[in-house]
C-alpha cells in the first residue's frame, strides 16, 4: 500500500494552524502517512491563493479542508482509495 501524502499549507503565529498541526499528528498515529508543511509566506504564489484560508490540508493532490479543519473530513480522505 502506498504511503498517503498530505500537504499541510500553514504560516507562523497561526492559531487555527497549530490545532490541525495537532490533529494531522493524532490521526498519523491510526494510519500512516507523510506530512510536507509548507508556509505560505516562503512563496507569493501561496500567499496569494491561500492567505485567507490558512491552514489548508491537500491530500493526494485534492484540497480537503481549510480553516477549521474537520477530522472527519481529512480521516476520509486518507481512508478513501
Amino acid at each position: 500500500m502506498v504511503e498517503k501524502e498530505v500537504l499541510f499549507y500553514t504560516k507562523v503565529h497561526c492559531p487555527l494552524c497549530d490545532q490541525a498541526h495537532k490533529l494531522l499528528q493524532e490521526l498519523q498515529r491510526e494510519s500512516p502517512f507523510s506530512i510536507e508543511v509548507i508556509d505560505i509566506y516562503q512563496d507569493d504564489v501561496l500567499l496569494e491563493k491561500y492567505g485567507l484560508m490558512i491552514p489548508v490540508i491537500e491530500v493526494d493532490g485534492k484540497e480537503i479542508d481549510y480553516g477549521i479543519i474537520s477530522k472527519d473530513k481529512v480521516k476520509k480522505a486518507l481512508t478513501n482509495f
